[in-house]
């Protein structure tokens, strides 16, 4: 499949060579999905490969499995470093797709398209390796169990900064539904925080033919799911998006017998942590009042996971520049609104200045469906992106 030819040339020298070898390691990675931690084939091909390249160092083990890769530019040399990431981690799906390259793991998938992640910056390390013409150095980052294990937090725990001396960091993320050839950017937050809350009604069962002896659970968390709603339309501003669902309810087993407990999952996503701090609060006051006041009682647990994902302005404008060089500006929304998924890049955020881009994937199934593809196409704009990111001078 030939690269795009409205890709830099200067941004993308190694053309349809350094392409192609990108989609046979991209779908390599797809047919050997891996999940979280346990991604030892993949970090064993991305560190093999790294040392094919010639990088300087190819260190394995950070954060538990995660690979990093430094090159040294030979122009001007400073003391700028900057780190790029990509993960490597799958999903617990079932493929549907047919392809040729389908995952040979029953019940693993690449369908978040980490796989094209991993693809673009090898492309782009195998490049600025060959050429060594940007100033400072490079640090790439293969990261772990971005899907739910926090790799990037771990990673950092394992000091992934300090150890490699990295200033700032960049990420990107495929888009379906975006235009290939196409990036998406703001200066500031582009993705929620996602927390998860576990509640149990305990009530008083009994024979279903005598609810008046009982204290009916069922009853009671009919009343607390209605009433959680009505924190996202009564307890938050409404210019400020917050989403709150009950995912699963399980209560009960016979058709004649009112259990005595009930059991609620869900999830809570907020942009702010101002709002984050006030759903916490008001879902815990809120189950426990409204169990009360049926005679029942209520546990609670909330446990927060990613924070919001944070663009810092500066680089986000240095990283939206770089997309304009190479997709031309009129592809490049600047002031994209933040959406409601989650993602662990947000750590790294939080820990060094730096930003995330979404890139156009195409009009392909969504993300963490199970017949998503990542789209080989994308793949000459995600390494050029990169190349240009680390090679244009700046101040």
């Amino acid at each position: 499949m030939p690269c795009s030819d409205s890709v830099s040339a200067e941004a993308f020298e190694t053309g349809e060579a350094v392409c192609g070898q990108a989609i046979e390691w991209r779908r390599d990675f797809h047919r050997h999905p891996e999940l979280l931690f346990d991604v030892d084939r993949t970090a064993a091909r991305v560190a093999g490969l790294l040392r094919d390249f010639g990088c300087d160092e190819v260190t394995t083990g950070i954060g538990r499995s995660g690979v990093v890769a430094v090159i040294r530019g030979r122009t001007a040399p400073t003391s700028r470093t900057i780190g790029i990431r990509a993960d490597m981690d799958a999903l617990p799906i079932l493929e549907a797709t047919g392809l040729p390259y389908a995952s040979a793991v029953p019940g693993h998938m690449h369908a978040c398209g980490h796989d094209g992640h991993m693809a673009i910056l090898l492309g782009a390390v195998k490049h600025l390796t060959a050429t060594r013409a940007f100033s400072g150095t490079l640090v790439a980052i293969f990261q772990p169990a971005e899907e739910g294990g926090g790799g990037a937090k771990v990673m950092i725990e394992d000091g992934l900064f300090e150890r490699f001396g990295i200033e700032e960091v960049y990420g990107l993320h495929n888009m379906p539904g975006m235009d290939v050839g196409t990036f998406a950017i703001s200066d500031g937050v582009m993705l929620a925080a996602s927390d998860r809350f576990d509640i149990k009604i305990l009530g008083k069962g009994g024979h279903a033919a005598q609810p008046h002896e009982t204290i009916d659970p069922i009853l009671v968390a009919n009343h607390v799911v209605g009433a959680l709603q009505s924190i996202v339309s009564r307890s938050v501003d409404p210019i400020d998006p917050v989403v709150l669902s009950v995912t699963s309810i399980h209560a009960g087993d016979a058709y004649n017998v009112i259990p005595s407990e009930v059991l609620l999952k869900g999830t809570v996503r907020t942009l702010s942590e101002t709002s984050r701090d006030k759903i916490e609060s008001r879902v815990g006051a809120l189950v426990s009042s409204v169990a009360k006041a049926f005679g029942a009682e209520a546990e609670f647990d909330y446990r927060r996971g990613y924070p919001p994902t944070v663009n810092h302005p500066i680089p986000a404008g240095i990283l939206g520049d770089a997309a304009a060089r190479v997709a031309g500006d009129a592809p490049v929304r600047r002031n994209t609104a933040p959406i409601m998924g989650a993602e662990d890049f947000s750590y790294m955020l939080k820990t060094r200045p730096g930003a995330f881009i979404f890139m156009g994937n195409g009009m392909t199934a969504p993300l963490h469906n199970h017949r998503y593809d990542f789209n080989d196409e994308a793949l000459p704009f995600g390494v050029a992106l990169w190349v240009e990111l680390v090679t244009r001078e700046r101040n």
